[in-house]
């Protein structure tokens, strides 16, 4: 297989498994080993188990957007 094929054989995939191989080609072009790494991923799994736990209501991408748009505006 070349690289167009596996391209297009990932392109081709559900979001969640596309965002785990590009996840996973990320993770080995850029290994995180650093302290700050580190941290920002004890940070991303407690956010998603707040999510999952229902701790914590989501809002979405357009509602923020709107309301600071709307604060330039007054």
């Amino acid at each position: 297989m070349n690289s167009k094929q596996l391209i297009d054989e990932a392109v081709s995939l559900p979001v969640e498994e596309s965002a785990l191989v590009v996840g996973s080609l990320l993770r080995n072009l850029n290994h995180p080993e650093s302290e700050i790494d580190k941290q920002w991923s004890m940070e991303a799994k407690r956010r998603l188990s707040e999510l999952r736990s229902g701790h914590v209501t989501v809002i979405l991408g357009n509602e923020v957007f709107n309301k600071v748009w709307s604060k330039f505006k007054e």
